[in-house]
């Protein structure tokens, strides 16, 4: 989920309607897409939760998108590779090295 939020799901708006309403044109990442991930189980209450649970999904996702491997903010998602090398290429970039 973090994954698509951060590379590929898209959602077009034009003239103020949603123009990928289809899944033929929203792009959502399949399972051939996916890295390997290695997963914990952390076995411990959380204070705050009700009877000490935790959220498992959600909570996840929230820093894929933020990630800054690169050294370079990115305001608009997804992440494209054209965005991408369009920033590197960036002449803010290039002075800022």
């Amino acid at each position: 989920m973090g994954i698509g939020y951060a590379l590929t799901e898209e959602v077009r708006i034009i003239a103020g309607e949603i123009a990928n309403t289809a899944f033929s044109t929203y792009l959502l990442p399949m399972s051939l897409d996916m890295p390997e991930i290695h997963w914990v189980i952390v076995e411990d209450q959380e204070p705050t939760g009700p009877f000490g649970v935790k959220g498992v999904g959600e909570p996840a996702l929230i820093p894929t998108a933020a990630a800054d491997a690169l050294g370079v903010r990115f305001y608009e998602l997804p992440l494209t590779l054209e965005k991408v090398v369009g920033m590197l290429q960036s002449p803010e970039r290039q002075g800022a090295g």
